[in-house]
């Protein structure tokens, strides 16, 4: 290996191991609380190793939701891959973000700025339009099958989209108010009505 080699893999593990701390203090403290000198410490190099690596605090978390919707994009793709209907790839999708929202919240919250003000202010995340992408395909398929206004596709993509992740963010903002089983129950109904409207 030359030295230009391993001079590129070691600064992609620090870089590495700069996003697994900064990860880990999240879980332990929260979004509000992390900072490049916490993770300089959690890591035991100083603060201008890290921003050799990232501009600021807000490129740190920037790459994390990026890592937040790969993973979401992956657990998605898999789930509908499965199905044999639009209507089935479409309560797997929302099964799936109920499911990856309650399991990785903190990821989640960083994604779409639930209770934090958003990362990457004034950048479009593409990982984000591939999700709004996958949604307004399964919802034009449905529509299709139905035979009803194709032209309106856009709108009831919006609108399904706003319905399931408004529901969701308040649901991991609330989650100890209500049982999950009812928060289930609620997004099935949601989900089958939206599909009868389509």
């Amino acid at each position: 290996m030359s030295v230009a080699e391993r001079k590129l893999r070691e600064k992609e593990m620090i870089r590495k191991k700069i996003i697994d701390a900064a990860l880990q203090l999240v879980k332990n403290e929260g979004w509000e609380s992390l900072s490049i000198r916490k993770i300089a410490d959690a890591i035991e190099y100083s603060a201008p190793v890290i921003y050799d690596h990232f501009a600021n605090k807000e490129a740190i978390l920037f790459e994390i939701s990026q890592d937040g919707f790969k993973l979401l994009l992956s657990n998605i793709h898999k789930a509908i891959s499965k199905k044999a209907s639009p209507r089935e790839e479409l309560k797997a999708l929302v099964d799936t973000y109920w499911k990856f929202a309650l399991k990785n919240r903190s990821y989640f919250k960083l994604m779409f700025g639930v209770g934090m003000p958003c990362c990457g202010e004034g950048k479009m995340k593409t990982e984000f339009g591939a999700l709004q992408d996958i949604i307004y395909e399964i919802i034009k398929k449905i529509i299709v099958e139905k035979k009803t206004n194709i032209e309106s596709a856009c709108y009831k993509t919006h609108a399904f989209w706003s319905a399931i992740h408004g529901f969701t963010s308040i649901m991991i903002a609330r989650s100890a108010d209500v049982p999950q089983t009812m928060n289930v129950s609620v997004l099935d109904q949601m989900v089958v009505n939206i599909i009868e409207n389509l």
